[in-house]
């Protein structure tokens, strides 16, 4: 039996985070409000273009003790979402193009023609 003295701030969804790289000041895991830490907002946030360069997502369920990387996951909906009419941006679409070649880290570059 496991006795908790803290009331959980999430009702046992998952937190996604980002890696991104901002170029010359360095790669950060990026802060983001408790209510949009969702997959759903992340998704959201790639195809609005409100990440520099995002290289990888990551999710973890602290109460259930698991962490994945979710980021291959995230490029195939985000792919879904364009062929259902949402309009992929450049940052999406090179973060789609690093994921497909296998360069998720961001250390390689881009493979071209993707789109």
């Amino acid at each position: 039996m496991r006795i908790t003295l803290v009331t959980p701030l999430f009702d046992e969804q998952a937190v996604y985070l980002v890696l991104d790289d901002l170029g010359k000041r360095g790669r950060v895991w990026r802060e983001t409000d408790a209510a949009r830490a969702s997959e759903r907002a992340i998704i959201d946030n790639i195809l609005n273009g409100h990440y520099e360069r995002p290289l990888r997502v990551v999710a973890f369920e602290a109460d259930d003790g698991w962490v994945r990387d979710v980021t291959r996951d995230i490029a195939a909906k985000l792919l879904d979402a364009g062929s259902q009419g949402r309009a992929l941006g450049d940052r999406a679409w090179e973060f789609i193009e690093r994921v497909i070649s296998g360069a998720a880290t961001g250390n390689e570059s881009a493979v071209a023609g993707a789109k």
